[in-house]
């Protein structure tokens, strides 16, 4: 087989490519990035003079590269992880969105569905999307694969889109693809503008804590190595033309997660127990915000046995020694941009 995989360098997508690299060495993996701010060659240096991976920089909202880059290789599949993914750019750039997560979704499936429609046999366009295309629960109850959609921010709203592309492409062409809508990750490589990284960084650096509004936001939260083996399962026994949640059955509010990660941070520190917790500063709310996510993961459950390894106590602590670790990776990650943007964001 050779699979396509978007968005490699990234977060997500990094520990994706490594889990195929790694467990499918009769897979040829292409790795495809545009290298953009959150896209780093480190994450994956560990499989990067595998036999069976290739590296391919280029950017998914450029048609005639992704339609040469088609012809020329032939997928036998896609997973599609590339993404603008932070509501707080979003906000600020809008139309990046539309570009990057609409115009290129929509670039990959043209491309994929002209070489592909002639022989459909054993071909699949696997689209990774979020739960925030849902919109906002109140106090009970949990996204399905049959809530309608109501995005409410123009990160949601793009990936709500190239959602509904992905489907028509598959109802039009009879293009075989697969969904998932997944909760918020967390783990190892995140890059440092997500909530989790950016607080283990601010701790170490004895910086602010900001946190949105009165913190009582409610999130979902998935592991990422946990996500990635969903997605492993997805793509290999996954039903085509349908739609699975992955989630991490781990809802938290963002305040009491906060106060987790610092009494976990302290103990890392060897600091006085609530050292960390003086650093929080409740900042003002970012327009739009949904109140609660939660998703209803029972259906990939019952299909393909698939579940969370991990609790969330297990997962920041793995996640937290990795930071530790590798310093030198989130140092490099964040000079330069990174910093001229948090202080737009945070400090402004």
């Amino acid at each position: 087989m050779k699979l396509l995989i978007t968005g490699g360098a990234g977060f997500i997508g990094s520990h994706v490519v490594r889990r195929f690299v790694i467990n499918y060495p009769n897979y040829q993996i292409y790795n495809l990035d545009a290298l953009t701010y959150a896209g780093n060659l480190e994450n994956i240096k560990d499989v990067e003079s595998r036999p069976n991976y290739k590296f391919i920089k280029g950017d998914i909202t450029d048609f005639n590269f992704i339609d040469t880059l088609f012809s020329r290789e032939q997928f036998d599949g896609v997973i599609h992880l590339a993404a603008e993914s932070h509501v707080d750019r979003s906000i600020k750039d809008p139309l990046s969105f539309v570009k990057t997560n609409v115009i290129g979704t929509m670039n990959l499936l043209n491309s994929a569905k002209d070489i592909w429609k002639n022989n459909f046999n054993g071909k699949k366009f696997y689209h990774i999307s979020t739960d925030e295309v849902y919109g906002s629960l109140g106090d009970k109850g949990l996204f399905t694969e049959e809530t309608p959609y109501e995005p409410n921010s123009p990160y949601s709203a793009s990936k709500a889109s190239s959602d509904h592309f992905v489907r028509a492409y598959g109802e039009t062409y009879d293009l075989p693809y697969v969904i998932t809508n997944c909760s918020n990750n967390y783990g190892p490589n995140h890059f440092p503008e997500k909530l989790i990284p950016l607080f283990i960084n601010n701790i170490i650096n004895n910086k602010a804590l900001p946190v949105y509004g009165d913190g009582n936001y409610t999130r979902d939260w998935l592991f990422v190595l946990d996500h990635a083996r969903a997605i492993d399962l997805v793509f290999h026994k996954g039903r085509n033309s349908q739609t699975y949640n992955i989630g991490g059955f781990n809802e938290w509010k963002n305040i009491d997660l906060v106060k987790l990660l610092c009494k976990l941070m302290d103990e890392k520190l060897d600091r006085k127990p609530g050292t960390s917790e003086k650093l929080i500063t409740y900042v003002r709310d970012r327009p739009g915000h949904d109140l609660r996510y939660a998703i209803d993961a029972s259906k990939i459950n019952k299909e393909l046995g698939w579940e969370p390894s991990v609790n969330f106590e297990e997962g920041l602590i793995k996640t937290i020694n990795w930071y530790f670790d590798n310093k030198d990776w989130l140092r490099n990650v964040t000079t330069g941009s990174y910093q001229e943007y948090y202080s737009n964001q945070y400090e402004s």
